[in-house]
């Protein structure tokens, strides 16, 4: 079963429609579409993402914190079956600079792990016993439950020269708090315009000169933007609504 990990700089960019395919003609003298994108066609990602019951995680996250942590199940796959495979993985952001573990499991072994601590096998794999090593840390300093469903379709893109070099196209980011398992299909609000794109540059240097410049003539900017954290305050401000109507009604 398959260990990845990462360790990169992450920068985002809200972009309009128009702007999206402007910049893609560009992208072909530079980069390479992802072997998923058959076709030029994006593929979804459905991810279910753990918190403790107070939302301590993606509160500090909030906060912009030097130091900040996450851990998501992830399936390429919707609805996800028990015997399919998805990948739980822990997300650090250590000033600026992600690391990310994660291995593969089938959906039973990863909801079973999470849900009841029953532990996966390591197969004998020593790179693989780490990162388990890591997932039980992580785990026995919070109670952590699913909190929020997040999805989005992705068209990615690899550098001709540069394989470490990755943008990323994430479109329909779609959210919910209830049904939180891979199994209920894909349903929700949107949290950006259906017609915006969030890009991702993933980079473990310098941002190449040519697309610095293809930015800039397209007035493309940096924004921050997080999709649990965004999430999260659409939940807290319709509570704050709901909160503001029960108090109007006693006026």
């Amino acid at each position: 079963m398959a260990i990845e990990i990462f360790q990169r700089e992450e920068i985002k960019f809200l972009l309009t429609d128009e702007q999206y395919h402007k910049l893609l003609p560009e992208l072909e003298q530079y980069m390479n579409p992802d072997p998923f994108c058959v076709g030029g066609k994006d593929y979804g990602i459905y991810n279910i993402y753990y918190d403790t019951p107070d939302d301590y995680l993606i509160r500090t996250s909030l906060s912009k914190p030097y130091y900040k942590e996450k851990i998501r199940l992830r399936s390429y796959m919707s609805p996800a079956k028990e015997d399919d495979l998805v990948f739980l993985e822990i997300k650090k952001k250590i000033g600026g600079i992600v690391n990310k573990r994660r291995i593969t499991l089938t959906l039973e072994e990863a909801e079973a792990y999470m849900q009841k601590g029953m532990q996966p096998s390591s197969n004998g794999k020593y790179i693989r016993r780490v990162v388990l090593d890591e997932l039980d840390y992580f785990c026995s300093r919070y109670p952590l439950v699913p909190k929020q469903y997040i999805s989005y379709q992705r068209a990615a893109f690899f550098g001709k020269t540069d394989k470490n070099f990755r943008l990323t196209f994430d479109r329909q980011l779609t959210q919910r708090r209830t049904n939180l398992n891979l199994g209920s299909g894909d349903y929700g609000t949107l949290l950006i315009p259906e017609t915006s794109h969030l890009m991702e540059v993933k980079i473990s240097g310098a941002m190449p000169m040519w697309l610095a410049q293809q930015l800039a003539a397209l007035r493309i900017y940096k924004v921050s933007f997080s999709k649990y954290g965004t999430a999260y305050r659409l939940y807290t401000m319709a509570g704050n609504k709901e909160e503001e109507k029960r108090n109007l009604s006693y006026v």
